[in-house]
């Protein structure tokens, strides 16, 4: 393993053993050229041990794992039907292809190239903004502290979803509010809650009157989020041979489901008129502005632009894997679960909402209601209920285990490019770095199973993923987009596959994708409103400085790492910016490579660079 060379006249061949496989690459290079010149720095001892994906199929198993999570089932379809319905995938589909599709090609592409994960891949693209590649570690991490807390959620559905009487399925227990409870959906009666309402309120979550009430533990989430994290320990401990291997299984099994609940649920009654309500096109929407800020927001953060997780998979890929090719695959069958979720959620609606005789809008909700309080219900009045609400509340902790270890996984992938050898000189093995991630991500998981730590999500969720996550993205493609620049971006793609990329991919990363992302920026700021719970809950003052305070956790990296870059220069101040500026990626393909190795910079690249 390593890099080895050997002088031969007038070249020098450069031989790269690619991770745990001898795969031999041969690059004629002039003598003068260094060879960081072709590839990027570091390769020689970050790559010599660094592992790669078995097969190809792991690598995009585990981006759709990714990628499909539990947003697809419980944001997607509300936020179809409230903008516009069929109309809505109009402007869905046009973000996907001019802001999703090229961007995910993009950080693969950074990935695959690099072999690094997104800290000091995007050092090496752009030193200015090397603080966005901690920022994206940052913030996928925060997310993963809370996120498990969903899964210990669905873990808690599951096991109560044996019993013979499901527990949320009447008013006769001793957490429901007497006088308050109604058995199915009470419509427009303000005072009523439905009985599965009540249990998630009251049952498992024991919800205080406020962010300003812990409550103390809940017990027995806090024994299941330790399962939560085990179960994520035991998939990834080995890096990507252990979690190869597991998303055969959790990146599949939900695609299973999802088919047999719509097969099922075609047949209820009331089902059709649920899933023409998804559908139905109200063309006016097409006309507001934020039904287009929407969907460039769903596809973006549906796809996980700005995470660095992408960039961290792609980094385990063999050098010329076809990123291209899985960037389709992804993307589409991202979009492809997105609308089949959405017939499963709203025919299973429009059922209750035949069974109750109420309209379906009393009924479609969105986040964690859907599925834990909407869901339930359903199940509840359904044929085999006993079988149903197992297999969906299993299918959602696939759903959510594979974005838990891909966020994990940027975590301990940073660690081990940045610091690696001084952490196994103390730590001994990669295991136990992957186990300190995990209980350090346990710990910071505590205050979301208190009695009030559903504000405490509620708090973080809004700061982090909506917040926070904007601001990453706009910088990570004004970095590689603008700054890096499309040359520089042909020449990677160039020499990875052996062929440039198209006017597509050029005009998207010249001007498309950085505009979409600078407008849902603008709109997220323009139009921001504090965080919520519920509908009447607002959060005190000091609730949202604490919550501003956990966005800049992430964003304060970007002009830390801009102002330690411009410190460490020399020269004047434009000198030093200037300097920043310059990857430490060197590519010059024109001046030192041989006539047959030359990188051609198309002609529509050099028009659109020039214009």
């Amino acid at each position: 393993m390593g890099v080895g060379s050997e002088n031969a006249a007038s070249t020098t061949k450069l031989s790269i053993r690619h991770g745990l496989y001898k795969e031999e690459t041969s690059i004629a290079l002039k003598a003068p050229l260094n060879v960081e010149g072709v590839l990027p720095k570091k390769v020689g001892h970050v790559t010599a041990e660094r592992a790669i994906w078995g097969r190809r199929i792991e690598f995009v198993l585990a981006s759709v794992g990714y990628a499909v999570g539990l947003g697809n089932v419980w944001r997607f379809p509300y936020l179809c039907y409230r903008s516009g319905g069929g109309a809505f995938l109009i402007p869905y589909f046009l973000m996907l292809f001019l802001c999703g599709i090229p961007l995910l090609f993009m950080e693969f592409a950074i990935g695959q190239y690099t072999r690094l994960g997104p800290v000091h891949a995007l050092a090496k693209i752009c030193p200015l903004f090397k603080g966005v590649g901690i920022a994206t570690v940052v913030i996928s991490f925060v997310l993963c502290t809370y996120y498990n807390v969903l899964m210990c959620w669905a873990l808690y559905y599951f096991f109560n979803s044996f019993r013979a009487t499901f527990p949320w399925q009447s008013c006769n227990n001793t957490w429901n509010a007497v006088g308050n409870c109604s058995i199915g959906f009470p419509g427009n009666t303000t005072h009523l809650h439905s009985a599965s309402q009540q249990y998630f309120d009251h049952r498992l979550l024991e919800i205080t009157n406020g962010i300003e009430e812990a409550g103390g533990l809940r017990w027995e989430l806090f024994g299941l989020l330790i399962l939560a994290w085990v179960i994520v320990y035991l998939c990834i401990f080995k890096g990507v041979k252990s979690t190869g291997k597991v998303v055969y299984f959790t990146a599949t099994f939900p695609y299973f489901m999802l088919f047999v609940l719509l097969i099922n649920n075609v047949q209820l009654p009331g089902a059709k008129n649920g899933m023409l309500y998804f559908l139905k096109p109200k063309w006016s929407k097409l006309l507001d502005v934020q039904v287009w800020v929407n969907a460039a927001a769903q596809v973006f953060n549906s796809i996980g632009i700005g995470f660095g997780t992408m960039i961290s998979m792609a980094s385990y890929n063999k050098f010329n894997n076809n990123i291209l090719r899985d960037t389709l695959i992804v993307s589409l069958a991202n979009s492809a679960t997105s609308i089949l979720a959405g017939f499963v959620i709203f025919s299973a609606i429009g059922y209750m909402a035949h069974v109750h005789n109420l309209p379906v809008d009393n009924i479609a909700t969105d986040g964690p209601g859907l599925v834990f309080v909407v869901y339930p219900e359903v199940f509840s009045t359904m044929p085999l209920p006993q079988l149903w609400a197992p297999l969906f509340f299993f299918m959602l902790l696939c759903l959510g285990l594979d974005s838990q270890f891909a966020m994990v996984e940027v975590a301990v992938t940073s660690i081990m490019d940045g610091c690696g050898p001084k952490v196994l000189r103390v730590l001994k093995r990669q295991e136990i770095i992957v186990l300190t991630v995990c209980v350090i991500g346990f710990l910071l998981g505590i205050p979301h199973i208190t009695k009030g730590g559903m504000y405490v999500f509620q708090l973080m969720d809004h700061y982090t993923a909506v917040v926070s996550l904007m601001f990453l993205a706009f910088f990570e493609v004004l970095a590689v987009c603008w700054v890096f620049g499309l040359r520089r971006m042909t020449i990677v793609i160039k020499r990875m596959f052996g062929k440039a990329p198209n006017i597509y991919f050029c005009s998207c990363w010249m001007f498309f994708s950085p505009v979409l992302v600078m407008c849902i920026l603008i709109s997220s700021i323009v139009q921001y409103t504090p965080a919520r719970y519920g509908k009447s809950y607002t959060y005190p003052v000091w609730a949202e400085v604490v919550g501003w305070g956990i966005s800049l956790v992430s964003i304060i990296w970007i002009p830390l790492g801009a102002l330690h870059e411009i410190c460490r220069n020399k020269g004047t101040l434009m000198q030093r910016i200037k300097t920043a500026m310059t990857p430490t990626i060197e590519l010059d393909p024109v001046n030192h490579l041989p006539e047959k190795e030359r990188v051609d910079i198309p002609e529509s690249v050099v028009f659109i660079t020039h214009l």
